[in-house]
């Protein structure tokens, strides 16, 4: 793994403002999945996103074109694809079910790191990366673990791959700029959205009406609606996407992968705000696990960690 020291301070920092902004706008699919489909909204959001990093790039300096193409367009597939199997399952299995899955992240990391790259794992990190998953569970209710199906297995398998992802960007992609790792993200999806749209228009299946058509509906002409809220998922990934990539680029993924369960309390909070969504005492209980697991994992120092 690489010697560049961690700044864990910075990095849960970094988290918070992406837990914030992703929770909000992806408080908003639900309304964009009323009049379009999966793959047009990610092929019209990096559309958008490239406008938006063109219109920055010269005020702010970005540097876009990466040092090491294969290593950015490597990671760029592996997240590119988590995120696909992701929304891909919540087409036929429950939403708890499925952010459940992806939430095992951390614990994929920590094996990878182990067995892969031979990076020693204290009990602590072991201990609080199991009690964050299981504030997962208590927010996210009992039934975020039933089923046994090869369904049920798709969130656990984009864990994974967001897991490796998440350890690319720190061990294959050192010394890009996090702009650089954001349009490749953004890039992908955009590639994955076209070949979606194509494919669904070239053989067009059966499509239910509103959101419950959100995976098999092709192209359509975009309503006002559906462009403003785009835009809005746009700007706020941009941002949201950039500070998590900072944060895995300046500390540990072991333990910016804990930070994440932020974005649980963070997305109950918009929940409860926009739409009256109020959480049960379990919830409750189990973002103080989540938060604890967090506080516990940054105490941990690794021989190359600097300290805070």
């Amino acid at each position: 793994m690489t010697d560049t020291p961690n700044h864990t301070l910075a990095a849960f920092g970094a988290v918070l403002v992406y837990a914030c902004v992703i929770a909000f706008t992806d408080n908003y699919v639900r309304v964009i999945a009323q009049d379009a489909g999966l793959w047009q909204f990610h092929a019209t959001r990096t559309a958008m996103a490239f406008g938006l990093l063109a219109l920055l790039a010269v005020p702010l300096a970005l540097r876009l074109w990466p040092k090491r193409p294969g290593a950015v367009l490597a990671r760029s597939a592996i997240h590119g694809s988590a995120m696909l199997i992701y929304f891909g399952a919540l087409a036929f299995l429950p939403v708890a079910q499925v952010a459940a899955g992806l939430f095992t992240a951390p614990i994929f990391v920590l094996l990878i790191q182990r067995v892969i790259y031979g990076q020693p794992i204290s009990m602590l990190q072991v201990v609080s990366v199991g009690m964050g998953f299981a504030g997962v569970v208590m927010v996210l209710g009992p039934e975020a673990m039933s089923g046994a199906s090869f369904a049920a297995l798709l969130p656990i398998i984009a864990g994974a791959l967001y897991a490796m992802g998440n350890i690319a960007t720190r061990a294959w992609c050192e010394g890009e700029s996090a702009e650089t790792l954001v349009a490749g993200f953004f890039g992908m999806l955009g590639v994955f959205g076209l070949i979606g749209m194509a494919a669904l228009w070239l053989v067009p299946v059966a499509v239910p009406e509103g959101a419950d058509g959100f995976l098999q509906r092709g192209p359509v002409w975009p309503t006002g609606t559906f462009l403003w809220w785009t835009f809005v998922q746009a700007a706020g990934s941009l941002l949201g996407v950039g500070m998590i990539v900072k944060a895995y680029q300046i500390a540990e993924a072991s333990r910016v992968s804990v930070f994440e369960y932020v974005i649980l309390p963070a997305s109950a909070a918009w929940g409860f705000f926009l739409w009256g969504e109020v959480l049960t005492w379990l919830a409750v209980a189990g973002m103080a696990l989540i938060a604890l697991a967090g506080v516990l994992i940054a105490r941990v120092q690794s021989p190359t960690a600097s300290r805070q």
